[in-house]
């Protein structure tokens, strides 16, 4: 008998841990595990923001805790992977600074690469080693973007964060398939964020946006929850190595 489709998204008796969790993807990325079943566990520097997250989750019913670390930080890092098993990583922690390729300094250069990539690729280290050690399955996310596989004015240093993300994704997934540990990006076009709000009060910038968005408008947080419980539930077990893209078309042209 095939299951239903409320089984195939039910994460009831899973762990998740979700990086970045005080606003924008992250914080709607927790609510949506929550609400399908699964333990929270919030991740960011700022306690106030994520213990105010957790409160609202727990408040709706949802399960929630909180951990405060720097994720620049890997002894931090190596910290919130001990706390798991962690059956789904959603990688979300992340930055941009644009910049003309030929004002890039190394200052920005190395803080985008710490955050995007540095960061995520051990903070998944840190989740599948507990996975492994518990013999447990798992499904790491990691939030990538469209500029992951296209190129973007101003974005050289983030599109290029962004494509090592697709790298290491998709050589962990061959790396543990075996395990049962499943690897892929989310990667959305511009989603309105706390982050982005500014770029969207450039009339310039806005109209470029719109014009290469065949869907015709700039994403919401709510555009993303349902490839976020898609990629880390059951009803995406054969899905690993992969790109699931939520872009309005951007990629497709």
């Amino acid at each position: 008998m095939l299951p239903t489709p409320a089984a195939l998204f039910d994460l009831s008796g899973k762990t998740a841990l979700v990086t970045g969790a005080s606003r924008g993807i992250g914080k709607a990325a927790a609510e949506v595990l929550a609400g399908a079943g699964a333990h929270v566990t919030l991740v960011a520097r700022t306690s106030k923001d994520i213990e105010a997250v957790a409160a609202a989750i727990r408040e709706g019913g949802g399960s929630a805790d909180t951990v405060t670390a720097d994720v620049l930080d890997l002894a931090q890092v190596e910290a919130v992977g001990a706390r798991g098993p962690f059956n789904i990583l959603v990688n979300n922690a992340g930055m941009n600074s644009p910049q003309s390729f030929t004002d890039v300094d190394v200052e920005t250069y190395d803080a985008i690469f710490e955050l995007n990539v540095r960061s995520a690729f051990f903070m998944a280290q840190a989740v599948v080693k507990g996975l492994i050690a518990a013999g447990q399955a798992g499904s790491i996310v990691h939030v990538s973007s469209q500029m992951g596989h296209v190129g973007g004015k101003k974005r050289t240093v983030y599109c290029a964060s962004k494509h090592a993300i697709e790298g290491f994704s998709k050589a962990m997934a061959l790396d543990l398939a075996e395990y049962g540990i499943r690897s892929n990006t989310l990667c959305p076009t511009f989603i309105r964020t706390p982050l982005t709000a500014p770029y969207f009060k450039e009339e310039a910038f806005m109209a470029d946006t719109l014009s290469k968005i065949p869907m015709g408008r700039i994403g919401e947080v709510e555009d993303l929850m349902g490839a976020v419980l898609y990629l880390a539930s059951d009803a995406s077990s054969l899905v690993t190595g992969t790109s699931l893209m939520v872009d309005g078309g951007w990629t497709a042209q």
